[in-house]
């Protein structure tokens, strides 16, 4: 779809969307088809789209195939289909993620498995969450870093190369032959991950499942916002959340249930919780217990295990 007239119709969804696409959080189970789960929203919101239909009624009709914000929801995927579209790629090439620090992860694992290679290219700074130390040491991630200038200072690797930018927009990015995956980072709201390149298409069956066990996409509320961005409209103001404040009244809550002072960790899923408690033990366990073995156990009945 051309850019202008796609940016005019997600300005009226936008004004027209159904507010179940912010609150609702789990499946329409009337409309729910799961063999269809990763497909059937944005495929029917594309014909709308085509249709020029950006009805309330067609909008809520449409089927709400999505596993909350570990698959993907109705404002993620058209924001994906959206930032895809500016830039000439199809929708199953864009991920949003709420974290900056995920998608990197993502790309790492699957090339630590593949044992190939891996170049991360920034122009200003590296997430503050991004800690090299123990990406290497513990998750045994093996990378390059290079900071440029520019996309175009990129060079040829020998492996994948990874470019981060500090965007405050979704606007078009500089495509270069050189990057596999760009990942833009926007301000409070999350990230963006870009595949470019045929040649990487095998990878986003991997980045898709790391989303959905181990963290989630870009929340319906910052998704809203990315996209008034998008149609430079301004933020809505009953979008924009007190994070520390409701962070605040989260950890007390918790303390004041469980009769405990320790200080609760929090994370978006539970998996990934799980995730952070294995990975903290193992960490533990190189630096306190040297040369001694790790064993994990998992039981068979460990769902997610």
């Amino acid at each position: 779809m051309e850019v202008n007239k796609m940016l005019a119709y997600i300005t009226k969804v936008i004004t027209n969307m159904p507010q179940d696409w912010l609150n609702l959080t789990t499946h329409r189970l009337d409309i729910y088809n799961e063999e269809l789960a990763k497909v059937q929203f944005l495929d029917q919101f594309i014909h709308l789209a085509k249709e020029g239909n950006s009805s309330t009624a067609a909008l809520s009709n449409l089927p709400t195939a999505y596993d909350y914000i570990r698959l993907g929801h109705p404002l993620s995927c058209v924001l994906e289909w959206a930032i895809g579209n500016i830039n000439g790629l199809p929708a199953e090439q864009v991920i949003s993620f709420q974290s900056k620090t995920a998608p990197i992860l993502a790309i790492l694992r699957t090339n630590l498995l593949a044992h190939r290679n891996t170049l991360i290219t920034y122009t200003k700074e590296l997430p503050s969450a991004f800690d090299i130390d123990v990406l290497k040491n513990i998750y045994g991630f093996s990378f390059e870093l290079k900071k440029v200038a520019s996309p175009a200072d990129v060079e040829s690797f020998n492996g994948s190369t990874i470019f981060i930018s500090q965007q405050h927009d979704s606007s078009a990015i500089s495509v270069s032959s050189h990057i596999d995956f760009y990942v833009n980072m926007y301000a409070e709201l999350g990230s963006v991950l870009l595949i470019n390149g045929a040649e990487n298409i095998h990878y986003i069956s991997d980045i898709q499942h790391f989303r959905r066990r181990e963290t989630v996409a870009m929340t319906p509320h910052n998704c809203l916002n990315a996209l008034r961005s998008l149609v430079q409209l301004p933020a809505e103001k009953s979008v924009t959340k007190n994070t520390t404040e409701h962070k605040t009244a989260v950890l007390d809550l918790i303390r004041e249930v469980s009769g405990s002072q320790t200080t609760p960790l929090v994370a978006s899923s539970g998996l990934s919780v799980q995730y952070a408690i294995l990975m903290g033990l193992v960490h533990d366990a190189l630096e306190n217990h040297k040369d001694k073995a790790i064993k994990i156990v998992v039981p068979p009945n460990c769902y997610g295990g």
